[in-house]
């Protein structure tokens, strides 16, 4: 039976609620005495953390819906407003939700009285960063899940230039401010008595033609190569097909995945990383004899390549960092600075060193890499890439995916291809096997104990590998700010890392091992796998 204080909060969010479709389920809820449901709906407010709301849409406070983001937009409003912050430009995906969630920000905003701006229609997310800096706002809003299950909606909060003593220039908030955000939410008044107004102004398509000239920019590919390209049913196929026009490169489409679709229906996760995802991508590659596959997330803000290598593969995160690393490091010259989050490969430093170019180390996110001064390349290997910052200081999977273009163009111009210059890095660099191992999990207090367990009863020995170095991520050695996670060193160059999921519910797992080759590598790695996932299951 639902208790007296549990129903009573119900009505009372059903009183405020804006949504007649989350009232009516929360009513019906009421009716049916359904607990489990209505418990699981209010367990607290959605977190608003450093990568804003992300959660899975229904009704309820622990939900995405139109209640939470108008609360969440009267936060941020108050939060503008008190620190004379006057415009802000809104984005958003193709999911369930994004309409509304949008309209809401923008009657929110414009009630405040600010200077409001709209993307047009459903664009990528890094369209939407390109726009915080062109249009000069101090605010932007992406209402997104970027590549979580369907069922999943989001809201991502950017800050134009300098607020609390950062330097945002148009790149994600970090902590404090997100906590300053998160209090004004808390302190929001009563829905009913929310100002809501209808000013607001449809960004014109001079500004999506200026990122797409910018991106496109960007390179000069020396032939013509067979590109297979998939949005995964997400938002980037419009703008990168007219990047890669503008810059004499056609693209050929996985025609089930191409246009957006809030179901994904073909694929399990929308996430290129998930297996399966870009099988379609590698059946027409080989039907069409092309030669690289290009695979964005739903929101394009991360890109995934696969290539030619003994038969079809897609490439791992810091693989491609590595190819983008060294390739840009010879391509530009001049006082650079390269980046990598914490859980990145080790190869990065090491092509910065050898170029004599500066290398930051910084927590994951590209909320941190994208604060790094002077910022010429900087990557995350969960897909995320920084290639053009000036432009956007963000991951963009669309610019990553013109420089990789690029890259396999230049390759095929010489008779090569990006296996033959993967191998060329490894050589000179030695190999660098990394894999990232995850265990979901049900409940957050399974994180912790998870977490618990490698800070005091973490095994002298990894199978065959001593533990040489442990480093509690927080009360960290390096000088990073403090984090959720652990890092490990063992006999050898290898490394790993364990830290939670900073979008999913997940203990994951960043294994690193530096061999003369892949073969040297696999049973090292295999092993070193085994064991941290019977020590992640520990319950």
């Amino acid at each position: 039976m639902i208790s007296a204080n549990l129903r009573a909060a119900v009505i009372s969010w059903i009183g405020e609620d804006p949504d007649p479709k989350t009232r009516n389920q929360l009513q019906k809820w009421l009716e049916e005495d359904a607990v489990s449901e209505i418990e699981s709906c209010f367990q607290g407010f959605l977190e608003f953390g450093t990568a804003g709301l992300r959660g899975a849409l229904g009704p309820g406070p622990s939900r995405m819906n139109r209640a939470v983001v108008t609360r969440t937009a009267l936060g941020l409003g108050k939060f503008m407003k008190d620190r004379n912050l006057r415009s802000i430009v809104i984005g958003r995906d193709a999911r369930y939700g994004s309409e509304d969630f949008t309209r809401d920000t923008a009657e929110i905003m414009s009630g405040f009285g600010f200077a409001v701006y709209v993307l047009p229609r459903p664009l990528p997310t890094p369209v939407l960063a390109f726009a915080v800096k062109k249009l000069g706002c101090d605010v932007g809003v992406m209402v997104t899940a970027s590549h979580n299950p369907p069922q999943d909606n989001g809201y991502k909060v950017y800050l134009g230039g300098r607020v609390d003593g950062i330097d945002y220039n148009g790149s994600q908030i970090i902590s404090p401010t997100d906590s300053a955000i998160s209090e004004e939410i808390s302190k929001a008044p009563n829905l009913n008595l929310a100002k809501r107004g209808l000013d607001w102004q449809i960004v014109g398509e001079e500004h999506i033609e200026s990122y797409i000239t910018a991106t496109a920019s960007l390179i000069n590919p020396k032939t013509q190569i067979k590109i297979i390209y998939t949005p995964l049913h997400g938002v980037g196929k419009e703008i990168l097909v007219k990047v890669f026009a503008r810059a004499g490169l056609e693209v050929s489409l996985v025609s089930a995945q191409a246009e957006p679709d809030p179901d994904f229906p073909t694929v399990e996760f929308p996430n290129p990383e998930e297996p399966g995802a870009i099988d379609l991508s590698l059946k027409l590659a080989v039907e069409q004899d092309a030669d690289l596959v290009i695979a964005n997330d739903p929101d394009a803000d991360r890109c995934a390549i696969a290539i030619k290598d003994n038969g079809w593969r897609m490439l791992r995160g810091d693989e491609v960092g590595a190819l983008l690393g060294e390739y840009l490091a010879n391509k530009y010259q001049g006082n650079l600075v390269f980046a990598n989050s914490i859980v990145s490969s080790s190869i990065l430093e090491k092509i910065a060193k050898a170029h004599q170019i500066k290398f930051q180390e910084t927590l994951t996110g590209f909320k941190y890499l994208s604060k790094v001064e002077g910022l010429r390349f900087g990557y995350e290997e969960a897909l995320g890439y920084s290639v053009d910052p000036d432009s956007v200081n963000d991951k963009d999977g669309i610019s990553a995916a013109a420089v990789l273009a690029e890259i396999a163009a230049e390759r095929k111009s010489t008779g090569s291809s990006i296996s033959e210059m993967l191998n060329e890095v490894w050589a000179k660099y030695g190999f660098h096997g990394t894999r990232q191992v995850s265990i979901r999990t049900s409940h957050v207090k399974e994180i912790t104990k998870i977490m618990q367990s490698f800070r005091t009863n973490l095994p002298n020995k990894i199978g065959d590998f001593k533990v040489t170095k442990f480093d509690d991520l927080e009360h960290p050695s390096n000088g990073l700010p403090p984090t959720n996670g652990v890092r490990i060193w063992l006999d050898g160059q290898y490394r790993v890392i364990v830290r939670p999921s900073g979008t999913e519910p997940k203990v994951k797992c960043y294994i690193e091992v530096v061999t003369e080759n892949e073969t040297a590598a696999k049973p090292i790695i295999d092993q070193i796998e085994l064991v941290f996932r019977s020590l992640m299951r520990v319950a």
